[in-house]
C-alpha cells in the first residue's frame, strides 16, 4: 500500500524558511512524478510544484517561483523521500500542504492526475 507522509510543517515569520519532507513508501516509484499542493482556509486546493523521479525536471507555480525548490532522493525504487524547500516565505503562503504522487504523465507537472495524497502539513507564516 502506497504511502506518502509529510512532515516539516509549522509556525515560521514572514522572510523565514521552512523545509517539508515527504517519504513515499509502498511500491515501485521509478517513472512517478511528485508533487506538492496547498489549501488555505476557504480556498481551493493549489498546486505549487512537480518534480520528476529522476529529479530531472521541475515545474512551479508563478506564486513560488523563485523562493520554493522541490526535489527529491531515492534510497531505492521503492523507497523515496521528496523535500520542498521554502524561502522568504509570505503570510499567503500560510496553508496546509499535501505531497501527491501518480505516474509520469506531462499533465503531472501542472497538477493533474494524482493518484497518491498525504495527510498533509500545516504551514503558517506570521506577519
Amino acid at each position: 500500500q502506497v504511502q506518502l507522509v509529510e512532515s516539516g510543517g509549522g509556525l515560521v515569520q514572514a522572510g523565514g524558511s521552512l523545509r517539508l519532507s515527504c517519504a513515499a513508501s509502498g511500491r515501485t516509484f521509478s517513472n512517478y512524478a511528485m508533487g506538492w499542493f496547498r489549501q488555505a482556509p476557504g480556498k481551493e486546493r493549489e498546486f505549487v510544484a512537480a518534480v520528476t523521479w529522476s529529479g530531472g525536471s521541475t515545474y512551479y507555480a508563478d506564486s513560488v517561483k523563485g523562493r520554493f525548490t522541490i526535489s527529491r532522493i531515492s534510497r531505492d525504487n521503492t523507497k523515496n523521500t521528496g523535500y520542498l524547500q521554502m524561502n522568504s516565505l509570505k503570510p499567503e503562503d500560510t496553508a496546509v500542504y499535501y505531497c501527491a504522487a501518480g505516474y509520469y504523465a506531462p499533465t503531472l507537472m501542472r497538477g493533474y492526475g494524482y493518484d497518491y495524497w498525504g495527510q498533509g502539513t500545516q504551514v503558517t507564516v506570521s506577519s
